[in-house]
C-alpha cells in the first residue's frame, strides 16, 4: 500500500486490528452487495470509503421519492430521473473513491443468475428485502463456499449475522423454512427508521471488515432496537439436519422451494405462485395493508391497490399482480406488501 493510500485510509490503518496488512487485504478484496436500498446504500458507502478493491452492486429497482427518507446515497434528482438504484449508487460511489473498481448490475436475483452474480466474491453483503432471496443467497454462498452477512431491519429493530461456510450455522439453521405468505410484517406496512437501517448496515460492515482482514466472525445473531437502545445476541449450533449446510440440499438454488411467476397473456398482469401453499388469514392481512393503500376482503380473496397496481391474493398465497407484465417488478411488489 503506497503513501497516498495510507493517507486516504490512514485513520482506518491506525486501528490496530486492521493495520497496514489488513488494509492491503481489504484493497485486494471483491465484495458483492445485493440490494441498494436502505441497507445497501449505507453498506456500499462504508465499504467504498473503506477501500474495498472491487465492489459489485446488484439491484432490480429504481429510485423513488419515498426512498429518500432512508436510502442515504440517493437524492431528489435520482428520483425524478427514475434512475436504477444500481446505476445511481455506482455514480455516487465513483465520485467518492475513484481508486477502486465499482461495477453495477440491474438484475432481479433468482436461481438462474445468483451464482454468476456472486462469482469471484470474497464476501457477499445481504441488503435485500425478503426472506426468499436471502435463502437463495444462503444456498449460493454455501455451495460456492463464499462468506456472507445476513442483515434485516424493520421499525426500530434489526438483526445481523455472519455466515461462513463450514464454520458457522447458516441462515436455515435459524429459520428452517419460509413462513406463510403474509405472516411477516414488512417496511411497507409497519415502517422503518433510517437510524435502524443505518445502524444495521454499519454493524454489517464492521463485521465485513473483520472477515476481509482474516479474523474469525463474531458468533450468533445480533438483535438490536435503536428506539429502546437494547442489544441481544442469540446463539445456535450448526444443525446436522439443516437442509442447506447440514444435508447439502440447495432447495432455493435448484428452484424446488422458490416461487415462480407467470405473465398472464393479454391481461397486463403477472401471477405469482409460492413454493408451498399455506392458509392465510386474509381478513387480518387486509387490516394491516390498510396502512399502505386500499385493501378489501370479500370472504374469498383480498384486493389491495397501491402505486397504480392491484394485488389480488388468494387464501393459499397465490397472487395476481395487475398493472405490469414485468416479472421482477411483480415479485418486488409481492415481497413488499405480502411478504415472502
Amino acid at each position: 500500500m503506497d503513501g497516498a493510500a495510507a493517507g486516504r485510509y490512514g485513520k482506518q490503518v491506525l486501528f490496530r486490528p486492521i493495520g497496514i496488512n489488513g488494509q492491503a487485504k481489504i484493497s485486494a478484496a471483491t465484495v458483492t452487495i445485493i440490494g441498494l436500498g436502505a441497507l445497501g446504500t449505507v453498506s456500499s458507502s462504508h465499504l467504498c470509503r473503506a477501500g474495498v478493491g472491487r465492489l459489485k452492486l446488484v439491484d432490480r429497482d429504481f429510485v423513488e421519492i419515498g426512498n429518500l427518507q432512508r436510502q442515504l446515497l440517493f437524492d431528489e434528482e435520482d428520483a425524478l430521473k427514475r434512475l436504477p438504484k444500481a446505476v445511481a449508487a455506482s455514480e455516487k460511489l465513483k465520485k467518492t473513491n475513484s481508486e477502486i473498481v465499482i461495477e453495477h448490475e440491474i438484475a432481479d436475483v433468482e436461481p438462474r443468475n445468483v451464482e454468476a452474480l456472486v462469482a469471484e466474491s470474497d464476501l457477499v453483503i445481504d441488503a435485500t428485502d425478503n426472506l426468499e432471496t436471502r435463502f437463495l443467497i444462503n444456498d449460493a454462498c454455501l455451495k460456492n463456499e463464499i462468506p456472507w452477512i445476513y442483515t434485516a431491519a424493520l421499525g426500530s429493530t434489526g438483526v445481523v449475522m455472519s455466515i461462513v461456510p463450514g464454520q458457522t450455522p447458516c441462515l436455515r439453521c435459524y429459520i428452517d423454512r419460509l413462513p406463510p405468505a403474509g405472516a411477516i410484517a414488512s417496511c411497507d406496512t409497519e415502517g422503518v427508521l433510517s437510524m435502524t437501517t443505518a445502524a444495521a448496515a454499519s454493524l454489517q460492515c464492521a463485521e465485513a471488515l473483520r472477515l476481509l482482514v482474516g479474523l474469525k466472525p463474531t458468533e450468533g445473531m445480533l438483535y438490536f432496537d435503536v428506539w429502546e437502545r437494547s442489544f441481544e445476541t442469540f446463539y445456535i449450533d450448526r444443525k446436522d439436519d439443516c437442509p442447506a449446510c447440514g444435508l447439502g440440499k440447495y432447495e432455493f438454488l435448484d428452484g424446488t422451494a422458490y416461487s415462480f411467476t407467470t405473465v398472464l397473456c393479454g391481461r397486463n398482469a403477472v401471477q405469482i405462485q409460492p413454493p408451498a401453499e399455506s392458509e392465510i388469514d386474509l381478513e387480518l392481512l387486509a387490516d394491516r395493508l390498510q396502512q399502505a393503500g386500499e385493501a378489501s376482503y370479500n370472504g374469498f380473496l383480498l384486493s389491495f391497490k397501491a402505486e397504480g397496481y392491484e394485488l389480488v391474493l388468494f387464501p393459499n398465497g397465490r397472487a395476481i399482480i395487475r398493472g405490469t407484465t414485468d416479472e421482477a417488478e411483480a415479485r418486488n411488489l409481492y415481497a413488499r406488501y405480502i411478504g415472502t
